[in-house]
């Protein structure tokens, strides 16, 4: 049996459940993702971050094998979303901007956080660049219908384990109930928790009802906290924990949730254009936009998160 060294508090309750044995998924044999009680769980002894659903282990779990554990935990980590204050919106998006604008402290950006470098993504998420702007017009439009259409057309779209737009529409409602109380956002990310779920893949669906209900990895909570308290220094150390996950995940889920606190300045004010017969994007960005320095990457970052090294 294998040791646990720490675990999620959702993950924590399945494998009590299921008598600490947990399952691989059948269409996902060599990733590190198992299934206890029904509850999908991230396991490894190398993962990068904490999760309700991870489980860090002793030694590597065998792929494509019953996993069984020996025994839990009676603690687990868990997090929420700080309250939302009255002037939550306009400190924690102020912050935020503080912090587009020191991008380059953050790392090289990929997947959709092209776009908050004032790049254009590379294929084939430059293809949904319209439905980006859409997105992002909707949350400035405070329009939760608007908001909901829009994500809709975004989930299940780009590449990898986790599709960049499944992380980039959980980041912005997370973001967005990060500085609102108000109901409609969290019954809009339970309608998109459950289209999802057609729309993508089990493990991201997962992912993504975690994002819209307000519990997921560990950087993206501190950058939360560290927004809220306008600590610039922890947000940005916070912000390169998340943007490390994966290939490309946690980029987009740091673009979402600028958008959903409408901090994306930027992005609002790009024109784009498409050429016909061509699949690129011209566009023109405004003055004081933050640019990136750093090479446009497709080399893959630590991907405990997306199947490998766990």
């Amino acid at each position: 049996m294998n040791a646990v060294l720490g675990i999620g508090a959702r993950a924590l309750t399945a494998l009590r459940a299921s008598g600490g044995r947990a399952s691989p998924l059948d269409a996902f044999p060599d990733a590190p993702y198992f299934l206890a009680a029904g509850e999908i769980i991230w396991v490894g002894s190398r993962l990068p971050a904490r999760h309700p659903r991870a489980v860090l282990t002793a030694i590597p779990a065998v792929r494509g094998r019953i996993a069984s554990f020996a025994a839990l935990p009676r603690d687990a980590w868990s997090a929420a979303l700080p309250s939302a204050r009255h002037d939550s919106f306009e400190v924690v998006a102020a912050a935020c901007r503080r912090l587009i604008a020191s991008i380059d402290s953050i790392g090289d950006p990929r997947g959709f956080g092209e776009m908050l470098a004032g790049r254009v993504p590379a294929f084939p998420l430059d293809l949904a660049i319209v439905r980006v702007n859409a997105l992002a017009a909707a949350y400035r439009a405070d329009n939760s219908d608007a908001v909901y259409t829009a994500s809709r057309a975004l989930l299940g779209f780009g590449t990898g384990l986790t599709p960049s737009g499944d992380d980039l529409c959980g980041g912005a409602l997370f973001g967005r109930m990060l500085v609102s109380s108000d109901l409609r956002w969290r019954e809009i990310g339970e309608r998109l928790a459950r289209d999802v779920r057609s729309a993508s893949h089990a493990i991201s669906a997962a992912l993504f009802a975690d994002l819209v209900a307000g519990a997921s990895f560990e950087p993206l909570h501190a950058l939360a906290d560290a927004l809220s308290a306008g600590d610039d220094p922890a947000a940005i150390d916070a912000a390169s924990a998340l943007a490390a996950l994966g290939h490309s995940s946690g980029w987009d889920m740091l673009s979402g949730f600028a958008i959903g606190l409408a901090a994306e300045e930027c992005l609002k004010n790009w024109r784009f254009a498409v050429p016909a017969k061509a699949g690129i994007n011209n566009f023109q960005s405004p003055a004081g936009c933050p640019r990136s320095r750093g090479r446009r990457s497709s080399e893959s970052s630590n991907e405990d998160f997306s199947g490998n090294n766990a």
